[in-house]
Order: C-alpha cells, then sequence, then structure tokens
C-alpha cells in the first residue's frame, strides 16, 4: 500500500512526540510491506512566526491532498498570558477542521490492565472500562458569533447548532455502537439550553433508524459525575463541541493519564490523529513527555483511514508489551514503579519499535 501522511508537530511536545508516532509509521512499512511518504509542515505558534498566519494556505493545499495527518499539539504561553492578541495558534487547528471537514472527533478511553494503579480512581471501578466518545467539532461556541460590547464590559460567545451537524456524528455514533455493546449516551444540557433541546430532539429521531442499538440521555453534569463513579455504565457517549472537549479530558484519568488519549479527527475526506494533550510548554524540551498517545494515534490512522486493521492491532500491541515489561514515562509512572523503567521520550518509543520487530520475527516464521 502507498500512502502520503502529512506530519504536523505543532507546538511544544508536539514535535517530541510525533517523532515517535513517525518511528512507529517506519517500523510498520518495513514490516509489513508498505510504503509511506512523508511531508512535514508547520501549524500554530511556529507557523505564526514564520509568516504571521497559524494555518497557511500553502500548507491547508497540502492538507487537502495528503490520505492522512499525524498532529502534535497547539498552543503557547505567549498566547495564555495575552488574551488580547488576534493571532492565535488554536485559530489554525479550528480553520483545519473547518477547512477539512472534520465534524466527528473519536476518543477512545481503554484502559490497559497494567495502568490500572496509575489513575487517581480505585482499581475496583475503573477495570473493564472501555468507552468511545463521539465529540462533534465544527459547531458549538467554538465557532458561534463572539465578541465584547458595552465600552468592552461584556462579552458574549453564541453556542450554536444546526440540524445537519447533529446529524451526522449521530450517524457515525449509532453506526459504531453497532460493532461494540450497542448503547449510545447522548450529552447535552436539554433542560437549559435550547442548542442542547435542538440536539436531543435530532439524536432521538436519528436513533429509530437503530433500533438494536440503546439511546440514553443524560444531562452533562450528570454525566461528568457518573464518569467518575461508574466508567463501565458508558460505550459510546455522543456529545457537542464544549461538553466533548471538557468530558474526554476528565477521562483521560480512567486511562491514567492524558499522555494515554489518542483520538481521531473524520469527515468526509482525509483523517486527522492526535493525542488529546496538549502542547504542556512546561515539560516541552526536557525529553519526558509520554509518546504513547500519539503512537496509538497511528494505531488509529492504519486503522480509521487505511484499513490496516492486522497492522493498526500491532502497534496496540507493542504498547500493551512494552507496559508488561514494566516500562512508564514519568506521568504514568506509580510508588512501586522501578526507577530504572522510568524511559524519556525516546527510549518509549524505542521500546515499542522493539515489541513491533517481535511481531514481526513472528510473522516471518
Amino acid at each position: 500500500m502507498k500512502k502520503k501522511i502529512t506530519i504536523l508537530p505543532g507546538d511544544g511536545i508536539g514535535k517530541e512526540v510525533t517523532a515517535e508516532g513517525k518511528k512507529v509509521l517506519i517500523k510498520i512499512a518495513e514490516l509489513f510491506d508498505h510504503q509511506f511518504e512523508f511531508d512535514e509542515a508547520a501549524i500554530g505558534h511556529d507557523a505564526i512566526e514564520a509568516t504571521g498566519n497559524p494555518l497557511p494556505d500553502e500548507i491547508l493545499t497540502k492538507l487537502k491532498n495528503c490520505d492522512a495527518i499525524l498532529f502534535g499539539a497547539i498552543g503557547h504561553p505567549k498566547y495564555d498570558n495575552d488574551p488580547t492578541l488576534k493571532v492565535r495558534p488554536e485559530q489554525g487547528l479550528l480553520k483545519m477542521r473547518k477547512e477539512l471537514g472534520l465534524y466527528a472527533n473519536l476518543r477512545p478511553i481503554k484502559l490497559f490492565d497494567e495502568l490500572l494503579e496509575a489513575s487517581s480512581i480505585k482499581p475496583e471501578i475503573l477495570k473493564g472500562s472501555d468507552i468511545l466518545f463521539f465529540r462533534e467539532l465544527t459547531g458549538d461556541v467554538y465557532f458561534g458569533e463572539k465578541g465584547r460590547k458595552d465600552d468592552n464590559n461584556t462579552a458574549y460567545d453564541l453556542m450554536i447548532y444546526q440540524k445537519y451537524e447533529v446529524e451526522r456524528i449521530a450517524h457515525k455514533a449509532f453506526q459504531a455502537a453497532r460493532t461494540r455493546r450497542k448503547k449510545v449516551t447522548s450529552v447535552d444540557k436539554a433542560n437549559v439550553l435550547e442548542s442542547s433541546r435542538l440536539w436531543r430532539q435530532v439524536v432521538t429521531e436519528i436513533a429509530k433508524a437503530y433500533p438494536d442499538v440503546e439511546l440514553e440521555h443524560q444531562f452533562v453534569d450528570s454525566a461528568a459525575m457518573k464518569l467518575i463513579q461508574n466508567p463501565r455504565s458508558f460505550d459510546v457517549v455522543l456529545t457537542g463541541n464544549l461538553f466533548g472537549d471538557i468530558l474526554t479530558d476528565e477521562a483521560s484519568q480512567i486511562a491514567g493519564s492524558m499522555g494515554m488519549l489518542a483520538s481521531a479527527s473524520v469527515g468526509d475526506t482525509v483523517g486527522l490523529y492526535e493525542p488529546i494533550h496538549g502542547s504542556a510548554h512546561d515539560i516541552t524540551g526536557k525529553g519526558i513527555a509520554n509518546p504513547l498517545a500519539s503512537i496509538l494515534s497511528v494505531a488509529l490512522m492504519l486503522d480509521i483511514s487505511f484499513g490496516l486493521k492486522e497492522e493498526a492491532e500491532a502497534v496496540i500491541k507493542a504498547v500493551e508489551e512494552t507496559l508488561k515489561q514494566g516500562l512508564r514515562t514519568a506521568d504514568i509512572a506509580d510508588a512501586n514503579t522501578n526507577k530504572e523503567k522510568i524511559l524519556n521520550t525516546q527510549k518509549m518509543g524505542d521500546q515499542v519499535i522493539k515489541q513491533m520487530e517481535k511481531v514481526g520475527s513472528r510473522q516471518v516464521a
């Protein structure tokens, strides 16, 4: 198989973790006889520094003409500390999602048993958790009208959804549920928000086309509580942009760390794959970032965009075997972890490659 992959390292630790993700893609190509062509481009703070634009048009053209995108992270303290700046790194990410039609963000929350002790939640509550989030990406307050008025004393952000935006992601969530445990939990705030009432109305209507899938509705505050109280009660979670952003970060504690969570942003064209963590400038350049979320994002790319399920499973298995060896990065280590088994970013990536080579040697045998 021949595929063209664009890598967007982005800001902060994005550069460090995508380097390990690329190594895994190169190894997959070697083990399974594929040809992956790589291109690298700037987005976010680096792009602003170079061009004044967080996503230059020529980069967007590249993205529209590749088969998949491996993305790192976006954001910089310069902009966090100065809210008056008009050009911001995150604008590049939002523009990319909009221009590429990436309306569905898939975030699997799957716990490796080896990391039961890494979470702050009791192991007996966590064990067996397996949740797939569908977060809508192109509507909500992120894209609604926003501004200031009353001599800059009032700020507003319009939470807005159109019917078709809810329909298309609802279909994807129900279709995914059919391949899992056949349950969709739709999360909204329909007791307060009119946009949530439309959301609930449309999801209820779409559910009629999937009589084999159970649908339940939950308010976002209740869902936030239940994620910690009983995460095993969830299968597929369907929700809007803002609520999904918050709930998936909360759910990262189920997996032990944000450094373990991969995601896919898909629509009807090219797919974008990224860890859910941010640019983490407090640890940038220290070599301690966890690359496993980026590596697991590669597994999602292989599966969803390329249909290479065996190759995707090989990556996941390699991560699992690495963890079984007791190897950890600092964010997923616990009090019982041998200090010699706490690895830096590059060495953790190398260990995953080592386990992948074992998979390859078994294939040859």
